[in-house]
C-alpha cells in the first residue's frame, strides 16, 4: 500500500513556503544561515534560523506558546486548507499525528530554570509541559480536535524521519486514513552546548565531505506532511515508496566506522520500494561535515551505489536541524518531485571542493546541475547517535497507481 504525501508545510533557514524553500535550495542560497552570538560563551557560530516573524499561537493555547510550537504551526498554517479537508472527509478520530522532535519546548524549560536559580522562582509563564517530547504532537492534535493516535519519537538525528515511517505504519494497518507526519526543533542553547562538549560544532559554514571539514551547524524549522491512502488529484501524486531503519548500536554518539548500518537501512528502503540502487535518481545526504560522519557514509553510499548517484548534502543550507531533519530533508526530495522543477534541478552541494583522498569519491552535485533524467525516485538517509539509521525512498507515482 502506498503512502501518499498529498500536503507539505515546511519553514526554516531556507525561507517559509514552499516555493522560498525550493528556490533557495536549488540556489544554494541559505538567508538564515549565519553567525549568531548568545549561544555559547565568549563565542559566535553559524546557526541555521528562521528570519521570519512566526505566527502568534491560537486562543487558549498561551500556555504551549514556545517557538518550537509555533515553528509547527507555521508549517501546519500553510496546509491548513488540506487538513481541515481532511478532517471533513476522513472523520477527527481517524487522523494521527506522529511527530519527531529533540529539543521540544527546551529553550523556555531552561530560560525558566535560570530565572529559578536568579531569583528564586520559577517566570509566570514558566509551564513543565513546555520540554515533553509530546508537546509538539500534543499542541497540533488539540489545536486542530483530532482524536486518532497521537505521539512524538525522539530519536535524536533520526526523529522525524522514523516519525515518516510510523505514520505510513499506522496508514498500513488500518488504524488511521491520514497522518500529519514530520517534525520540528528550535535553537536553544542546551544543545550548541552539548555538541559543543562533543567537539562536533564548527566556527565555520559546515563543510561536508571536505579534507577540511571541522564538523555542524545547528539550525532549526519543522517539515509537516499529511499522508494519506490515496492520492490527492494530482496528476502525478508523490508517495513514501520505501523506508529503511537500522539500529547497529555501536556507540552512543559515534557511528559505526564501515558504514554496516546505514546501508542496512539503504538497502532496507529499497527493498522496501522494490527499486534496484540503479534507479534512485537523487541521494540527499545524511551529510554532517564530521569527521567520523561523512567518512563512513561516503563507504556506505559508495557500496551501494558503485556506478555513482547524484548526492548532496543540504546541511549548508538549512544546519542541522537535528529532531526535524529527516522529515526536512525528506520535504526537500518532495520539493523537487513536486513543485514545477521542470528541468530536473538537483540540490547542489555547497562546500569547498576541496576532496578528501581518505574517502570514497562521491557523484557531488555541483551548483546549477540538471539531472540526467526526469526525476522519479529521490532517496533521503538520516543517521543518530546510538547507531539509529534511517533511509527513505520518496517517488513519483503514475495515475493509474502503479509505482
Amino acid at each position: 500500500m502506498s503512502a501518499y504525501l498529498d500536503a507539505l508545510g515546511v519553514i526554516c533557514a531556507l525561507g517559509q513556503g514552499k516555493r522560498a524553500v525550493l528556490d533557495n535550495l536549488l540556489a544554494g542560497n541559505s538567508p538564515g544561515m549565519r553567525v549568531q552570538a548568545g549561544w555559547l560563551p565568549e563565542r559566535s557560530v553559524p546557526v541555521g534560523a528562521v528570519d521570519t516573524e512566526l505566527p502568534a499561537m491560537p486562543p487558549g493555547f498561551a500556555e504551549r506558546n514556545t517557538r518550537n510550537n509555533r515553528l509547527l504551526l507555521a508549517a501546519a498554517l500553510e496546509i491548513e486548507g488540506d487538513i481541515r479537508q481532511a478532517i471533513e472527509r476522513h472523520g477527527a478520530q481517524r487522523i494521527g499525528v506522529v511527530l519527531g522532535t529533540s529539543t521540544t519546548g527546551i529553550h523556555e524549560a531552561s530560560q525558566g530554570i535560570a530565572a529559578l536559580l536568579h531569583d528564586g522562582a520559577f517566570p509566570p509563564e514558566y509551564s513543565y509541559r513546555h520540554q515533553e517530547l509530546a508537546a509538539p504532537a500534543a499542541f497540533l492534535a488539540d489545536w486542530l480536535q483530532l482524536s486518532g493516535p497521537t505521539y512524538s519519537i525522539s530519536t535524536a538525528c533520526t526523529s522525524s524521519g522514523r516519525a515518516l515511517l510510523s505514520a505510513r505504519r499506522l496508514l498500513d494497518l488500518g488504524v488511521c486514513d491520514a497522518v500529519l507526519c514530520g517534525g520540528v526543533d528550535s535553537l536553544c542553547g542546551l544543545t550548541l552546548n552539548g555538541f559543543d562538549a562533543l567537539e562536533a560544532l564548527s566556527d565555520e559554514t559546515c563543510n561536508p565531505f571536505s579534507r577540511q571539514r571541522k564538523g555542524i551547524n545547528i539550525g532549526e524549522g519543522a517539515a509537516l506532511f499529511l499522508m494519506t491512502r490515496e492520492p490527492s488529484a494530482s496528476a502525478a501524486p508523490i508517495a513514501l515508496l520505501g523506508a529503511g531503519a537500522s539500529s547497529d548500536a555501536h556507540h552512543i554518539s559515534a557511528p559505526e566506522p564501515t558504514g554496516r548500518g546505514a546501508l542496512l537501512a539503504m538497502r532496507t528502503a529499497l527493498k522496501s520500494a522494490a527499486l534496484d540502487a540503479g534507479q534512485i535518481d537523487y541521494l540527499n545526504l545524511h551529510g554532517t561535515a564530521t569527521t567520523q560522519n561523512d567518512a563512513m557514509e561516503s563507504l556506505a553510499v559508495a557500496e551501494l551505489f558503485p556506478e555513482g548517484v547524484p548526492c548532496s548534502s543540504s546541511k549548508p543550507l538549512s544546519g542541522h536541524t537535528l529532531g526535524a531533519a529527516g522529515a526536512l530533508e525528506a520535504a526537500f526530495c518532495w520539493l523537487c518531485l513536486g513543485l514545477g522543477n521542470r528541468d530536473s534541478l538537483l540540490p547542489p552541494q555547497v562546500w569547498d571542493g576541496l576532496v578528501d583522498p581518505a574517502l570514497p569519491r562521491l557523484n557531488l552535485v555541483a551548483p546549477g546541475s540538471v539531472a540526467s533524467r526526469p526525476l522519479r525516485y529521490l532517496m533521503s538517509n538520516s543517521f543518530a547517535f546510538g547507531g539509529n539509521n534511517v533511509s527513505l525512498i520518496l517517488g513519483l507515482v503514475e495515475p493509474e497507481g502503479g509505482a
